[in-house]
């Protein structure tokens, strides 16, 4: 038993984080598959997986980690937990290319917010983990790229490892920030997934409003395809926030406006990933905010 990582593992338990074993020295669960289930003990009423078996009971901790030095995994959906993984390039990468540290502090700036103070980790390869308390009511689940390149996510369905682990490419370590902070809801508004459309009006309202919605899409791409460098991203979150409101009057399907404005913003020069996690805060923000006309009675 190695007193260290049982230490790691109760320390995140304490915080209320769900923790499992890794196999020693890894990031791999070292709880046995559903193949070989014994259908006993936590599997008697059928088989569970570690994000089902992830616990905060210290005598299930000890008693766990009384049989080896396993690294601790933190179930992070059933900890209330969404972490933002930030990556390094990988080896075969240009040398040049930035990091998940880098690409998220640039979306941050872009988007006029601060790198959020919360607790972090400093992973095996170099990289960054940031954690945050989830909202309560949404179902947040795994992201890779969504928010910006070597940006990830990892909330129901998936683990991070703990600080206190080690890896031949070294420990993860706690870096900063004693608390996990509430996830920022410019993030949640990019993670969350897209709330459903209204009710499409009736016939003659819709072909009326479709006309309309079409000629308000031109004149946005255009908007887009005009714009210098320094207001490329202004500019297409300007108009992806302008076009929502046709998405959720249901004049448009959300599909044509994401692809005409990203074919538009790649136009001008802004990286395709760049393109989809600004439609995608900008469309979801516009649909949440513009469920009713505004002629409506």
């Amino acid at each position: 038993m190695s007193t260290h990582l049982l230490n790691a593992a109760l320390a995140a338990a304490e915080r209320g984080w769900h923790v499992f074993p890794l196999r020693p020295g890894t990031k791999r669960p070292a709880l046995h598959g559903e193949a070989a289930c014994p259908r006993t003990g936590a599997c008697a009423g059928g088989h569970q997986k570690w994000e089902q078996r992830a616990t905060t009971d210290p005598e299930r901790i000890r008693a766990t980690w009384s049989h080896g030095a396993f690294n601790v995994g933190i179930a992070t959906g059933p900890s209330g937990l969404l972490v933002v993984d930030l990556d390094m390039p990988k080896n075969n990468s240009n040398g040049d290319a930035p990091d998940g540290a880098a690409t998220f502090g640039a979306l941050c700036e872009r988007t006029g917010h601060a790198v959020p103070d919360t607790y972090r980790t400093r992973t095996a390869s170099g990289g960054e983990h940031l954690y945050f308390a989830a909202p309560s009511g949404v179902r947040l689940a795994n992201t890779a790229g969504t928010i910006a390149p070597l940006v990830d996510t990892r909330a129901w369905g998936g683990y991070v490892v703990a600080a206190g682990s080690i890896t031949p490419a070294g420990p993860y370590e706690a870096a900063s920030g004693p608390v996990a902070a509430s996830l920022p809801l410019w993030l949640l508004s990019i993670l969350k997934p897209a709330p459903k459309p209204v009710q499409a009006p009736s016939v003659s309202v819709t072909a009326q409003s479709r006309r309309y919605a079409d000629t308000a899409l031109g004149n946005e791409v255009r908007n887009v395809s005009g714009a210098q460098l320094g207001q490329r991203e202004a500019r297409l979150f300007r108009a992806a926030r302008a076009m929502g409101r046709f998405i959720a009057w249901g004049d448009l399907p959300r599909h044509e406006v994401e692809q005409a404005l990203q074919e538009a913003g790649e136009a001008v020069g802004l990286p395709p990933s760049q393109c989809r996690a600004t439609l995608r805060s900008a469309l979801n923000w516009s649909i949440a905010h513009n469920q009713r006309r505004r002629d409506a009675a």
